[in-house]
């Protein structure tokens, strides 16, 4: 069902690489809710990925960009602004990658090349988007700007490794940003804090599924899918929620409030 929540908005989402995607549900709804997107991805997930079928889905414009590469980032602002004849209304970062969890290197031993990497990747990259899309005037009066986060950020989750890290610097930026953009152009900057969620990036760290049914367990109405995240994030970048910023919002089912739950005693 459509509310046509983002009719006229203009928005670019990042990350989408297939259909298990939290950012492919996002483009999907954005665009079922009026919305006019570009999608972005890395080169080498436009060979490993589906984000040009996506694109043609959506009739959606697809920019290859290394968001690490501050020259990729000028780039697509520059076709942004071309393409939509004036600066966006709202944002998804959704990129993360830790080549010390792909290699199995325990926290306690990071193979520290590689966690500049994963810091660079999964959080410097909001940092340039915004640095950038600010300096570019890319950026619309009013937005609202989403990343994606994981509660191991707040909380000890040992496999999730260098990843905590990345995710709790990610949320600082949101927060610092948030307030340089909120009292510059009332721009919105927030994260969400989603469950478990089998996306390809997910479902590469070790012990995922017993974190998955943990979480499922322990949250009163379970792990929250994909899909339900998409609807939030519409939300977000939606003029329903202008007062809402700088802010980690748990989208989780209840997990983030929990201490134990009864089946996990049993």
């Amino acid at each position: 069902m459509s509310y046509g929540l983002l009719k006229g908005k203009k928005g670019i989402i990042t990350g989408a690489l297939d259909e298990n995607s939290i950012a492919w549900h996002v483009a999907v709804r954005a665009h079922e809710e009026g919305a006019q997107l570009l999608l972005t991805n890395a080169p080498v997930a436009l060979r490993l990925g589906r984000p040009k079928a996506l694109a043609e889905q959506l009739n959606a414009p697809l920019v290859p960009a290394d968001l690490t590469q501050v020259s990729d980032i000028a780039n697509l602002y520059d076709e942004a602004l071309r393409h939509f004849g004036g600066p966006i209304d709202f944002l998804l970062h959704s990129v993360g990658m830790s080549p010390n969890v792909r290699k199995g290197k325990p926290y306690t031993d990071l193979d520290y090349d590689l966690f500049q990497k994963t810091l660079d990747v999964s959080a410097i990259s909001f940092h340039k988007l915004l640095s950038i899309g600010r300096q570019k005037a890319a950026l619309a009066r009013g937005g609202s700007i989403v990343a994606l986060s994981y509660i191991a950020a707040q909380r000890v989750f040992p496999k999730y490794s260098d990843m905590s890290d990345a995710k709790a610097l990610l949320e600082s930026i949101a927060r610092m940003f948030g307030y340089f953009l909120g009292k510059e152009l009332g721009i919105r900057v927030n994260i969400v804090s989603q469950s478990p969620t089998p996306t390809t990036a997910g479902t590469g760290i070790e012990g995922f599924q017993s974190m998955y049914d943990y979480a499922n367990k322990m949250s009163p109405l379970g792990n929250a899918s994909a899909e339900a995240c998409a609807d939030f994030i519409v939300v977000l970048f939606s003029d329903l929620t202008r007062a809402v910023t700088m802010q980690t919002l748990y989208h989780d089912g209840g997990f983030s409030a929990m201490g134990v739950a009864e089946e996990l005693l049993k």
